[in-house]
C-alpha cells in the first residue's frame, strides 16, 4: 500500500460531498517534468475522498502505456486510473498514428497541443508561472492548420477517431482560433466529449470566446491548482473561479485538481482546500457535485449522460 494512503482524512461532511468525483487532470509521474507521486501512489491519494476515477496527463507521452506497465501495481490499488495522448512534438503532434495507438490500449482521452502550441510558447517566453525543470525537449510548433491555413487532414482524422471511439477531447493550449476550429471539426465529427482547459490562463479566451467554444459542445475546466495558496502561480483568489462559475454555470463547468508535481500540494489536497472555499462562499454542494462528479463521469465515458443519477 503506497505511503499516501495514511494522510489526513476530510470531514464527514467534505467527504460527503466529494464521494465520487473524477479528476480529469492529474499528473503523477512518470513525466520529464518532476513529480511528487507516481500513479498508483496518485490512485491511493484520490481514495482519501472515495474518487471514482482519475484521468492521468503527461504533456509528453502516451499514459495509457504506463498504466498498462504498472498494471500489476494498480491491481489492489482503490481508484480506477486511465490515461490518454496529448498531441505534441514527442509523439509526432497531431498525428492520427499516436490517437489510433492510445485508442488501442484502452486510452480515454486525446489532449490538443499543449507544451507545443504556439500559444504555450508565447506565454511561457514571459513566464507565464509553467514549470520550466525539464522543458527542453527539442519541440516545435504543432498546429491544428495545414500550409494553406485550413484545418488539417490530419486533424479532421483525429477527431474522427476520437468520435467513434467516443473519447474526450481536449483543446490544450492552443490559442482561441485554433480550439475553435478544432471543436468545430470536431463537433461536425460527432465527438459529444469536449473540454476547454483554463480559459484564463495561457489560452486567453475572452468571454465572447467561451460562448463560442460552449456551442460546440464543450465543458469549461478550472484548475485547483490555480486557487490553492500552496501552489506559488497564478494564485488566484477563489472568487475568481466563483465569477466563471455563476458566468458558465455548473451544469458546462468542470473543476479538477491539475496537481502532483513536486513542490505543490497532492491532488486530494487541492480537492479538500478548494471545495471548502466554495462551499463557504455560497456553492451548494448539488453544483459542487455536478461540477466535480458528474460532469467529470461523463468526460472521461463512466456515463453516457452529465446528468446526475
Amino acid at each position: 500500500m503506497s505511503s499516501v494512503d495514511d494522510r489526513a482524512t476530510p470531514s464527514p461532511a467534505l467527504l460527503k460531498v466529494l464521494t465520487g468525483a473524477v479528476d480529469l487532470h492529474t499528473h503523477s509521474g512518470p513525466s520529464p517534468f518532476p513529480r511528487r507521486i507516481n500513479h498508483v501512489e496518485a490512485s491511493y491519494d484520490a481514495a482519501r475522498i472515495g474518487m471514482r476515477a482519475i484521468l492521468i496527463k503527461s504533456h509528453h507521452h502516451n499514459t495509457v502505456m504506463d498504466l498498462l506497465a504498472m498494471r500489476d501495481l494498480l491491481a489492489d490499488a482503490p481508484t480506477p486510473a486511465y490515461g490518454g495522448v496529448a498531441l505534441n512534438s514527442e509523439v509526432g503532434g497531431i498525428n492520427p498514428s499516436a490517437v489510433a495507438v492510445a485508442i488501442k490500449m484502452g486510452g480515454r482521452a486525446v489532449w490538443g497541443p499543449t507544451v507545443s502550441a504556439a500559444q504555450h510558447i508565447a506565454a511561457h517566453s514571459h513566464d507565464d508561472g509553467f514549470p520550466t525543470a525539464g522543458s527542453d525537449l527539442e519541440e516545435k510548433v504543432e498546429s491544428v492548420f495545414d500550409d494553406t491555413g485550413k484545418v488539417s487532414a490530419e486533424t479532421v482524422r483525429v477527431t474522427q477517431l476520437i468520435a467513434k471511439a467516443d473519447i474526450m477531447l481536449s483543446g490544450g493550449h492552443l490559442d482561441v482560433e485554433s480550439q475553435k476550429a478544432l471543436f468545430a471539426t470536431a463537433k461536425e465529427n460527432g465527438v459529444r466529449r469536449i473540454l476547454l482547459h483554463h480559459p484564463d490562463f495561457i489560452v486567453g479566451a475572452s468571454e465572447n470566446d467561451v460562448e463560442e467554444l460552449l456551442s460546440y459542445g464543450a465543458f469549461v475546466e478550472h484548475e485547483m491548482s490555480m486557487y490553492h495558496p500552496g501552489v506559488p502561480a497564478p494564485g488566484w483568489p477563489i472568487t475568481r473561479l466563483i465569477d466563471w462559475i455563476e458566468r458558465v454555470g455548473p451544469e458546462r463547468t468542470v473543476i479538477d485538481s491539475d496537481l502532483g508535481q513536486e513542490g505543490n500540494p497532492l491532488p486530494v489536497d487541492g480537492y479538500l482546500y478548494v471545495t471548502q472555499q466554495l462551499l463557504d462562499h455560497g456553492i451548494s454542494e448539488k453544483d459542487v457535485r455536478q461540477m466535480m462528479c458528474h460532469n467529470t463521469a461523463y468526460l472521461l465515458g463512466l456515463e453516457d449522460s452529465p446528468k446526475a443519477g
